[in-house]
This record gives structure tokens, C-alpha cells and sequence, in this order.
């Protein structure tokens, strides 16, 4: 297996693109990273790191997609940039999924236009997962689409149900749309729409839930839009670093303080780990045809060699393949109920 790294990618790369990669070949042994761009300053980071260079590989590319670039000009403009030339290169084949900590926008453009949609999917979307009092749940979507139709919903779940099933065993995931109540005639006449559209589908889905029923697991998969979705993650990334902050403050402010943190430090430092964004690495955006992980744009090193461990397992499961089957069959019975 291989897995293509944009190493120019994010406020940190190439540093801690590259050093997360190296630090993910401790993890398993079978797959090999090619990193794709500056090679003098990429070989500058590897210095005297020790590890297994038959397994790590570096591809020059002199281009940059920088935060400032225009999305769709840059990627139709910046051939040798090391985001485009990775997505040629899954496209290719010649990879089994794709990193990068770039320009969003970008990432997306590249995404639809070198690879494009899976047949019959109507909008990719970001799906990250977020920690729940039951392990982790699917957000989706978190930015990608702002405004959505009734049918992207239904989309999103299905997408959604298919990576939980496979990537966390999960046999019948529980589909949620995020609402603003639990009633089912709650929001605006979208959400109904989307509510009826879910409620006569195949997916186990158990009606509107509310922000706060998130966190408590009600949901393996909770669908919305990228508005919603979006505003609610970053809530939640703030939220945990506002945690931890006054808890670290707290257990520091004197040496009674500083001794009850050594009695909790196991159970803390467990918290903690939930709750670490830098623990789930990136975020698959789901729907296009290749697999492809955005991280955070201030990703370090542990979160991109995560990035790549989620990446990897992606790759060893069957949800692509079973996404496509998923919208063929969708596709044709749409054609029979219109015949």
C-alpha cells in the first residue's frame, strides 16, 4: 500500500507533514509513503532521523497551493503543485489515498475536478469523527456544503452508515438529523423534506436530535448541512481547549492542587486523549472517487502521522467499493420507480 502526503500542506509543513509521516511507520509495516514536494527543504526536516528509507520516498514538485490562492484557479494553474500532483497520482493509481493539510477550498476543487464525484453522488462531504460517551460519532457534513437539498441528506447518511459500519463495526449505525428539536415536525420546510425523505429510506435512522444529543451517543451518524455542521465542530474544538485550559489551570495553582492532579493523572490524561482532535488526525471527505484525508491546517506531527493510520485502515476496507454499489443500486431504483 501507498500512501501520497502533500508535504507543502498546512501552516507547519513541510516540518510536521514529514515528521508525522515518519513517526507513522513505528505504527504497521505495510505501506510506504511517497511525499510529494520541496525536496531540498523536505530532506532538510529528515536530517539524521532514523527510520526505514526504503519505505519513504520524496517526489519534487516546486508549486505551492498557498491558503491565499484562488481554489479553482490554483488547481487548474498549478500543475507542479505537490497538491495537484498527488491527486493525478491517486487518479493514477499509483497511490491508495491521499493527505493533505492544505487550502480547503482547494483541496475540494481537486477532489471534484481530478477525480471527481462517485457516480450517482450528488455533493461530497466532509465527514470528521467527533468523541462520544460511546466512542466516536460521524459528523456529516462539516464545510463543504453550506446550503443543501433534501436529497443530499439522505445522501450524507447513507455515505455516513457505510464508513461506520466498516471502519468501527458498527452493524446497524443510528442516523440522526441534526435539528433544532426532537419533534419531527421541528425546523424549516428543508429539514422536514429531508426528515420524510430519511424516515422512508433504509437507514436506521431514529429521527431529529438536538446539538447536545451528540455527545451523548444517541447517534452513530448525525447528518446536516456544511453551515451547521462546520459552526458546530469548531464550537466543539473550542469547548475542549477552553476544558483543559481552566483544568490545567486548576490542578496547578498550588502544591494541595498539584498533588490531586497526580492521583488523577491516568483518568486525565484518558480525557484528555478523547477528547484530542489531534487523536482523529484528519477528515475523510466522503463522495469523491479516491480516498482522500484533509487535516487541520495547523495539524503537528502527531495528527498527520494519525492521519495517515486512519488513511491506511481506510484503505484496507471495502467502503469505497461499497459506497459506488450503494448509489448504483439507488440509481436504479430511482429509474424504476420513474418507469
Amino acid at each position: 500500500m501507498r500512501i501520497l502526503v502533500d508535504a507543502m500542506g498546512g501552516d507547519y509543513g513541510p516540518k510536521e507533514i514529514v515528521n508525522g509521516c515518519i513517526d507513522s511507520l513505528d505504527k504497521t509495516e505495510d505501506f510506504d509513503i511517497l511525499l510529494i514536494g520541496d525536496l531540498k527543504k523536505i530532506k532538510e526536516v529528515i536530517g539524521n532521523r532514523k527510520f526505514d528509507e526504503s519505505r519513504l520516498e520524496i517526489l519534487h514538485a516546486d508549486e505551492v497551493i498557498t491558503n491565499e490562492d484562488v481554489p479553482t484557479k490554483a488547481i487548474k494553474t498549478k500543475k507542479n503543485s505537490s497538491m495537484v500532483v498527488g491527486f493525478n497520482l491517486l487518479k493514477e493509481k499509483k497511490g491508495d489515498a491521499f493527505i493533505s493539510a492544505g487550502n480547503s477550498g482547494a483541496l475540494m476543487t481537486g477532489a471534484l475536478l481530478i477525480l471527481g464525484r462517485i457516480k450517482g453522488v450528488d455533493r461530497p462531504a466532509f465527514a470528521p469523527i467527533l468523541p462520544t460517551k460511546n466512542g466516536g460519532a460521524m459528523l456529516i457534513d462539516a464545510g463543504l456544503n453550506t446550503v443543501c437539498k433534501p436529497i443530499n441528506y439522505l445522501q450524507f447518511g447513507v455515505i455516513g452508515s457505510i464508513y461506520m459500519k466498516e471502519m468501527f463495526n458498527i452493524e446497524n449505525p443510528k442516523v440522526g438529523l441534526l435539528n433544532v428539536g426532537s419533534e419531527q415536525r421541528k425546523g424549516n420546510e428543508l429539514l422536514k423534506q429531508a426528515y420524510e425523505i430519511l424516515a422512508n429510506s433504509h437507514l436506521n435512522f431514529v429521527g431529529n436530535i438536538e446539538g447536545n444529543d451528540l455527545p451523548e451517543g444517541k447517534v452513530n451518524v448525525a447528518v446536516c448541512d456544511g453551515f451547521v455542521g462546520n459552526v458546530l465542530l469548531k464550537f466543539l474544538e473550542g469547548v475542549g481547549t477552553f476544558i483543559f485550559g481552566a483544568l490545567k489551570k486548576m490542578y496547578t495553582k498550588n502544591v494541595f492542587s498539584k498533588l490531586s492532579a497526580l492521583i488523577v493523572k491516568k483518568e486525565f490524561n484518558a480525557f484528555r486523549k478523547g477528547l484530542d482532535a489531534d487523536e482523529y488526525g484528519g477528515t475523510p471527505i466522503l463522495g469523491v472517487d479516491g480516498i482522500v484525508f484533509k487535516c487541520h491546517g495547523n495539524s503537528k506531527a502527531k495528527a498527520v502521522k494519525n492521519a495517515i493510520i486512519k488513511a491506511h485502515d481506510f484503505a484496507t476496507t471495502s467502503v469505497l467499493r461499497q459506497i459506488k454499489e450503494e448509489f448504483e443500486n439507488m440509481e436504479v431504483e430511482n429509474i424504476e420507480r420513474s418507469s
